[in-house]
């Protein structure tokens, strides 16, 4: 996109006036200068936005730079609560989601914080990396980066506490799943005044029922992905209490599944004939033409611990150009449209497209620092970058930036 002249004045003068929004957080002259050249460097068009190179663009010392990462005083947790406040006094709605994902930023050596050998997404395959958990927030046509935590992992890391205070990781954080990672972003951003309706998120924290539950007692809709293997039942199975005992050792106290009860299915495998109609629906357009999916949209019991669970939703979501399956449960009120359900269902796109625009336009895995300090606060500076590009970039468009939510038979219907 060609800008104008004109444009570009009028950005960097919405820059100025975006993190005056931060003084309050950044409180000396010299970090908010720090703090401004950061923020530039990273949305500006350096090739590599890392420390160094933003910092000789700038014309400062790279080692001053480096020291408003590692040592200086500034309140990165208040920044991030600032991140926070202004999403929500610039773009609150009703209908907002919350995006769950991790990311991955490959790495060399084993002094990074929280660096192993594991699954790494950004190389597709196992890797020397660090993962970091992450929450985004959308609404309408805008979606943004509110929170992100490092994850630390059991044995390499939390398990060799020296090595942990060597990297400047405190004590307190320790190992956590990264589904309880999620959980805890969660509560961050609600604590801070930050609402959602619903939370989105794949089979990676999906799977979890501890995930799925701890959604639901924050009182949010869920709508996740999971694995075709997810077991459980369309017709809620009769449970019997647990039988009088007269034996030696311990009684049963578990109820059980009645004698002839249906067993648990695959959700892969529930319907070889028959079954609900599919639905066909318009998810969205893109460059290569719209994206059309069917699905199916039942009541169904996941099977927990052998037993069935809460009632809640199935959908079966079928790609119709090649066929591709995708399986979600959701909590959603038994009233809820299928639309809807679809709708935050692929709303997980959201937080795929910030993390390829945090990597592709300001550098989010371009950091070079290994202490935790300046790790976290790398990522809450790439916050504010995001937030900044993200406006900017709807002022300069000046037209939606997503589709609408999706209608059944392939129409468009109102957001």
């Amino acid at each position: 996109m060609t800008v104008a002249m004109e444009d570009l004045k009028e950005t960097r003068r919405n820059l100025t006036r975006y993190l005056k929004e931060f003084r309050s957080c950044v409180k000396a002259k010299c970090n908010r200068t720090h703090l401004r050249t950061y923020v530039e460097g990273q949305v500006g068009d350096l090739p590599r936005k890392s420390v160094e190179p933003i910092a000789l663009a700038a014309g400062v010392a790279p080692r001053t730079l480096q020291e408003f990462l590692s040592m200086h005083r500034w309140d990165q947790n208040a920044v991030r609560r600032r991140v926070q406040r202004l999403v929500m006094r610039d773009h609150a709605d009703d209908h907002a989601i919350a995006l769950i994902d991790e990311t991955s930023f490959v790495k060399k050596g084993d002094q990074t914080a929280g660096v192993q050998r594991q699954y790494c997404g950004a190389s597709g395959k196992k890797d020397n990396c660090v993962v970091t958990v992450h929450l985004g927030y959308t609404a309408g046509d805008f979606h943004a980066l509110i929170d992100g935590d490092l994850y630390l992992p059991e044995a390499s890391w939390d398990g060799d506490r020296e090595r942990c205070r060597e990297a400047g990781i405190p004590d307190e954080v320790t190992y956590r799943p990264k589904w309880q990672i999620a959980l805890d972003l969660l509560d961050r951003a609600m604590g801070n005044g930050v609402r959602f309706q619903s939370v989105v998120a794949d089979e990676g924290y999906g799977r979890y029922e501890g995930f799925r539950s701890g959604v639901d007692s924050r009182g949010l809709w869920y709508v996740v992905e999971v694995d075709r293997s997810q077991l459980g039942w369309t017709r809620r199975p009769r449970v019997v209490a647990p039988p009088d005992y007269a034996g030696q050792g311990r009684p049963p106290t578990r109820p059980r599944l009645a004698p002839g009860a249906a067993k648990a299915r695959r959700v892969e495998a529930l319907w070889k004939r028959g079954g609900p109609s599919w639905q066909r629906f318009h998810i969205k357009n893109t460059d290569k033409g719209p994206v059309v999916w069917e699905a199916r949209v039942i009541r169904f019991f996941p099977c927990e611990q052998g037993l069935p669970g809460e009632a809640c939703w199935l959908i079966v979501a079928r790609n119709v150009l090649d066929g591709e399956v995708k399986y979600f449960l959701s909590n959603a009120p038994s009233d809820t449209p299928a639309e809807v359900l679809l709708h935050v269902a692929f709303s997980r796109w959201r937080i795929e497209r910030i993390f390829e625009d945090g990597k592709g336009e300001i550098g989010l895995d371009h950091f070079e620092v290994r202490k935790y300090l300046s790790l976290m606060r790398h990522l809450v500076l790439s916050m504010v970058s995001l937030l900044f590009l993200m406006e900017e970039t709807q002022r300069l468009q000046k037209k939606p930036l997503v589709d609408p939510l999706p209608s059944a038979g392939g129409r468009r219907s109102a957001a």
